[in-house]
């Protein structure tokens, strides 16, 4: 298990135009070589827009793009004629394939936060794709076929438990609270990575907590 704290994670955005993140993953115009990927999940944001802030239109190509707000409303605009507002509780998946152009603000005056995760498909030059599904209950799995992995959400209570995935990579972030994971408490913004992992369990610690859970089972081969 390796454990990547919050503090840890590279800055990025763009703070004089309202746009605060934080990358778990090699990202633009940050390389780490060692630091790239972690199974088929390449990349994991943490996203903060400013009322009236966001991304311009921009192009992606064969990853599957999978979102989870915290707070506040995304606007979601893309060129297969998609536009969606995302509220916490939804999942968004946009499923680049052979090339799609999309965009994402924060239209509103409250602030935004949102979690975003890039993953690589098994296959490429797929057809876009694109879904939503409207608040999603606690425990429900939402399996990412293109990239053979599945998303779990998992809210927990004071001192509550739930076991994770068996998986080949496991990859946990906290969304709000703290939780213990075999020896280590993993608190807001932290995140691990288990490789091969089999009878974990999470623990809430003090008050409630929400986490993400990917369980992963296939490295990107296409190309």
């Amino acid at each position: 298990m390796y454990v990547q704290r919050a503090a840890e994670r590279f800055r990025g955005g763009d703070p004089a135009a309202g746009i605060e993140t934080w990358h778990a993953f090699s990202f633009s115009g940050f390389y780490d070589p060692d630091n790239v990927r972690f199974g088929p999940l390449a990349a994991c944001n943490e996203e903060r827009l400013a009322g009236g802030a966001g991304f311009a239109e921009h192009p992606h190509r064969d990853v599957e793009i999978v979102t989870w707000v915290v707070e506040g409303e995304l606007t979601h605009e893309d060129s297969t004629g998609h536009v969606e507002t995302i509220r916490p509780g939804d999942v968004q998946r946009l499923s680049a394939g052979s090339g799609v152009r999309h965009s994402e603000r924060n239209a509103g005056a409250a602030p935004l936060r949102f979690v975003q995760m890039w993953l690589t498909p098994s296959e490429g030059d797929e057809e876009p794709s694109y879904e939503v599904v409207r608040g999603i209950a606690d425990g429900t799995p939402y399996a990412l076929t293109r990239a053979e992995a599945v998303l779990h959400v998992r809210r927990l209570r004071g001192a509550e438990r739930t076991a994770l995935p068996d998986a080949p990579w496991l990859y946990v972030h906290v969304v709000r609270g703290a939780v213990r994971l075999g020896a280590e408490v993993l608190r807001e913004g932290d995140a691990a990575r288990v490789l091969d992992a089999e009878g974990l369990t999470a623990e809430a610690v003090g008050s409630a907590a929400e986490l993400l859970a990917w369980e992963m089972h296939a490295e990107p081969h296409f190309g």
